[in-house]
């Protein structure tokens, strides 16, 4: 008799599923009835993984180890069986013999269903087929499924069902595992590179009475105890300046930060962002400390600073474009911002090139809509994006030499924005007259303009050295590094709607 992971027919058959399920509780009240019942048990000795024990035959064949894990096969052939338990790092077999393990634990494992967690004792032995497997001379039930498992060689497809049952995703897709243990590792590497150059971690609010740092929609909530309203942070940036104020001088927070916007392959309401700020540096430093640290992670993480992505290489180990904004608007669509010296001209090049604008738009604002028109899509390699317009960097410190121009960077790879990093305004009169200008945006319709914030203001008056900060997104950073071909294949839990409406 075999049995493998093959559930299609009965997934498409209600009443049969049902009867299978009925089984597996049965099972269950059978194992208890005799004493058995697994979730008593609390632990079990695990001496090696499945990996550990294929790497290391040499030296462990004929010894004995002990595994556990989900049973995704088994094959019953009389007096023994043959089975592969799945653990974190891959599958193993192993030979189930009744003369081995005895009569009634034989017994009790051929009653063992696809899912359930078993722990395995043996010894470590070749087949005669050249598979290294464990000779079992002890087995036990440690938890035992009640559901029932997609079927093996499709797997779990469903896109939707694989996002909400993320857990049957891990157990069913190996890559699916695999990109989220390297997205773990690329972020332990990310620390790992900052602590080297004298970072420190740290941590700031997520509920704040002023969510800025960032164009974008906040969620809003009510704080009862205080009867207040809160917002969740859109950005880390404000509070982390802070500390720079402090005398902290390099700063980093990673963690989730919350925008009330849409869904799609790039964007998901909560999201993982990376700020860091460091006194007595400018964007350039920045620009020196993301190059360093973009060849670093895929090198300790991936062995190679060349990635693949969507069939397109990109070589994070050439040195990275450097563009100002009005050089590669002006490289892409012809139009030379420099020759613009009016908002009525900005305007007027606007509607020839078909690029939509609003009344509250100034030619700074302009410029930013046409660079989004015609220059992202072309930014596939690293690409560093300087020197924005003042009208779109409230927090940037203007460039002495063109005050229409601040001292800021994006930075692209594959078409998208991946980084965004600022030599750091710290006049406190000119951040006043920033978000005054911002707080009349929001007054004409803007809702993603930055507040007022009185606080993070008085901490710049009590002085703020000059400071390089830079977010990156580490979501993006995890799909370029993975292949990865939307924000959600990088979460763990993404955000759904909810099933039921």
């Amino acid at each position: 008799m075999s049995e493998q992971i093959n559930n299609n027919a009965p997934q498409n058959n209600e009443a049969n599923l049902g009867d299978l399920l009925a089984v597996r509780r049965q099972k269950l009240q059978d194992l208890r009835a005799e004493g058995k019942d697994p979730f008593v048990i609390t632990k079990y000795d695990v001496t090696h993984h499945s990996d550990e024990v294929k790497n290391n035959y040499e030296t462990l064949e004929g010894k004995e180890v002990s595994i556990a894990g989900r049973l995704m096969s088994k094959r019953i052939m009389g007096k023994a069986s043959f089975c592969h338990v799945q653990d974190l790092n891959g599958l193993i077999q192993c030979y189930v013999a009744r003369d081995s393990i005895g009569v009634d634990e034989y017994a009790g494992f051929k009653k063992f269903d696809i899912g359930d967690i078993v722990g395995i004792k043996g010894t470590v032995f070749t087949t005669k087929t050249g598979e290294i497997s464990i000779h079992a001379t002890e087995v036990t039930l440690l938890s035992k499924s009640l559901q029932i498992l997609p079927e093996k060689y499709h797997g779990l497809t469903n896109t939707d069902l694989r996002y909400r049952q993320r857990y049957v995703d891990l157990i069913m897709n190996a890559e699916t595992k695999d990109t989220m243990i390297k997205r773990s590792k690329i972020i332990s590497s990310i620390r790992r590179f900052l602590d080297a150059q004298g970072f420190i971690e740290v941590e700031t609010p997520m509920l704040v009475s002023n969510a800025g740092g960032a164009a974008a929609r906040p969620f809003e909530t009510h704080f009862n105890a205080l009867n207040e309203d809160l917002k969740l942070r859109i950005s880390l940036e404000l509070y982390l300046k802070r500390l720079i104020v402090g005398g902290l001088e390099r700063v980093y927070e990673i963690g989730r930060v919350f925008r009330n916007e849409g869904l799609d392959t790039r964007h998901n309401p909560e999201f993982t962002l990376m700020e860091l700020y460091q006194a007595y540096t400018d964007y350039h430093g920045m620009m020196d400390l993301t190059e360093n640290m973009y060849r670093h992670v895929p090198n300790e993480v991936l062995g190679t600073t060349k990635i693949v992505y969507n069939g397109v290489e990109m070589d994070l180990g050439k040195p990275f474009e450097r563009i100002t904004m009005v050089d590669a608007v002006k490289k892409y669509s012809g139009v030379d911002f420099n020759e613009i010296n009016t908002l009525e001209e900005a305007r007027a090049i606007a509607k020839e090139k078909g690029i939509e604008f609003e009344t509250r738009h100034k030619k700074g604002d302009i410029l930013n809509l046409f660079f989004e028109e015609f220059v992202e899509e072309h930014l596939i390699q690293p690409t560093f994006v300087m020197d924005h317009p003042v009208e779109i960097s409230p927090l940037t410190k203007r460039k002495p030499e063109n005050p229409d121009y601040v001292e800021r960077f994006e930075f692209f790879m594959n078409g998208w924005e991946m980084a965004n990093a600022y030599s750091e305004l710290n006049d406190p009169i000119d951040q006043r007259e920033r978000f005054a200008a911002q707080e009349e945006q929001f007054a004409q319709g803007d809702e993603e303009a930055n507040h007022t914030d009185e606080d993070f203001l008085n901490a710049l008056e009590i002085g703020m050295p000059p400071t390089g900060g830079i977010g990156y997104g580490i979501d993006r950073m995890c799909m370029l590094l993975t292949d990865s071909q939307a924000i959600r294949d990088v979460l763990l839990f993404p955000t759904m709607k909810s099933i039921d409406k």
